[in-house]
């Protein structure tokens, strides 16, 4: 799927802290209605590069390939997106085979997305067609001491379970308004 390479991994995956794990699991199924509201402020830098700033970390950068007329500097939103869809379901992947008492040697993730962009933002062709991506494709390479079947089912309770996941695949509310 991909031409990246990835850095050669020996051993197992550094551990996560299971002891916070099952807090968090305990504080979840104490309180199954709770919802949190994650934000980001976005500033426009110049030309298509983005500066996005959650919580109290350094800016998160977005910019557009060259062939979108952009610098090339940072995935585009369009990659981000795929990244935080393969960032989710790996943390999830990771997390359930720590609660399982699974080890776990290798776990990388190569998302794929088909996207028609002749619209160009709504500045090009307008013409009736699907906007945003039509197909997303994600190939887990997950290496850990259990069975294939145990690691299938782990990656598709993963994926019922992801919220970004679930994001792509139903209907969210979305209002995006100007302000004074």
């Amino acid at each position: 799927m991909s031409d990246i390479e990835s850095p050669p991994r020996t051993g197992c995956l550094a551990p996560i802290d299971k002891d916070g794990l099952q807090q968090l699991i305990e504080k979840g199924k104490a309180n199954p209605g709770a919802v949190r509201t994650l934000k980001c402020r976005t500033v426009t830098e110049g030309r298509f590069r983005q500066l996005n700033f959650v919580r109290n970390l350094p800016a998160h950068v977005i910019d557009e390939p060259p062939g979108l007329l952009g610098d090339d500097t940072a995935p585009n939103p369009s990659e981000a997106l795929l990244a935080a869809l393969g960032s989710c379901l790996a943390v999830g992947i990771h997390a359930n085979a720590v609660a399982q008492n699974i080890t776990v040697h290798k776990l990388e993730l190569e998302l794929e997305a088909d996207i028609n962009i002749t619209s160009v933002w709504g500045t090009g062709d307008v013409s009736p067609k699907p906007v945003g991506f039509e197909a997303v494709r994600v190939n887990v390479h997950f290496d850990a001491d259990a069975p294939k079947e145990t690691l299938d089912a782990l990656v598709a309770h993963a994926t019922l379970w992801s919220p970004v996941a679930n994001t792509y695949t139903k209907p969210v509310a979305l209002t995006v308004e100007r302000i004074d």
